[in-house]
């Protein structure tokens, strides 16, 4: 019981921490007065994928980051 316990509060947590690393993506996104498309094609990712993450569905890796990061013309630590 201890252990299921355990499982559901790390998956709480990745949750939330996915969700507010999408929430950073999305402001920045907005602030530049772009879409999820032309982040998209900037970062070089499809453009559900974007949403997915901004969303908080997504985990995206280390590349991705900064992938997005370049995109948004920030440095990744800006996410953190």
């Amino acid at each position: 019981m201890v252990a299921l316990y355990r499982i559901i509060t790390d998956m709480k947590q990745k949750k939330e921490t996915c969700s507010n690393f999408g929430r950073k993506i999305r402001n920045y996104r907005i602030s530049l007065g772009i879409s999820q498309e032309e982040l998209a094609d900037r970062a070089q990712v499809h453009r559900t994928y974007i949403g997915g993450i901004e969303r908080g569905e997504r985990n995206p890796t280390l590349t991705t980051i900064y992938k997005i990061a370049d995109a948004l013309k920030i440095p990744p630590m800006d996410f953190f």
